[in-house]
């Protein structure tokens, strides 16, 4: 049997018709989709649009919750009570959730955006308080988080089902954390690139970080950011090459199940 593994992309975080256009074009080539709860980014039309369109291909999909911060697009740190965030993550999940079953579909996932996944994968009280408002509004469903982050630690000991995920497209530093966006280099645009990072993290469950130190990195699920201008590039590359590799590329309720 063929090894199987999840592509996903971060979608709905934009109301211009050309970045709409593109999550639609995505949805061709990935096997999940985050979509953006209104947080961030997104609004309802959007939102409704991507899951119609998701769900006539197969992809599954799952809610991006973020900050309330559109102006910095979910990026910019902000500090909570755990209580504050549970109930902010819990309300986008039902944001979406609605929308969801209004276009007669499903939520699978969870993964959180931005600034949000960055703190999370290090602070355990905001880690647990979204496995908390996970697994209040549905225990079912899909956690994404970093691998071995304090994320994966407290959706373990809530007993959810997990996906630890990968970032082809983007930097690592010697710790197994995203470089910062703001530092050169921390995003990364060649779509040959990408795929040869993807097939390495899928192969060999390591990536070599902006060092060039080698780093194990066991990965259920690999994400191409949707916002990026050559994200379809991108997903596309990354696609070719796992089916080229003799990978099967599932949904994620597939995956895990």
């Amino acid at each position: 049997m063929a090894p199987a593994i999840n592509l996903n992309a971060d979608m709905g975080e934009s109301t211009d018709s050309a970045d709409i256009a593109r999550d639609l074009a995505l949805l061709e080539h990935v096997t999940s989709a985050s979509i953006a709860c209104g947080f961030h980014a997104g609004d309802p039309e959007v939102m409704h649009r991507v899951v119609v369109a998701a769900a006539a291909r197969g992809v599954s999909i799952g809610a991006h919750p973020g900050f309330h911060d559109l102006e910095g697009f979910g990026r910019r740190e902000i500090r909570m009570s755990p209580a504050g965030i549970e109930h902010m993550v819990a309300y986008q999940i039902g944001a979406l959730d609605g929308i969801a079953r209004h276009a007669a579909s499903t939520i699978t996932h969870v993964k959180p955006h931005g600034a949000l996944y960055n703190m999370a994968a290090t602070d355990s009280g905001y880690a647990m308080a979204i496995a908390r408002a996970i697994h209040a509004l549905d225990p079912a469903l899909i956690f994404i988080v970093p691998p071995g982050s304090a994320m994966e630690r407290a959706g373990r000991d809530l007993g959810l089902a997990i996906a630890r995920e990968g970032f082809p497209d983007r930097a690592y530093d010697d710790n197994g954390h995203l470089v910062p966006r703001g530092v050169p280099g921390a995003v990364i645009a060649n779509p040959d690139a990408i795929a040869e990072r993807a097939l390495r993290m899928a192969c060999d469950g390591e990536i070599v970080a902006a060092s060039g130190k080698r780093l194990k990195l066991a990965v259920d699920t690999l994400c191409i950011h949707g916002d990026e201008p050559c994200a379809v590039d991108n997903a596309r590359a990354v696609r070719a090459a796992l089916d080229a590799s003799a990978w099967t590329t599932v949904s994620l309720p597939t995956l895990l199940r």
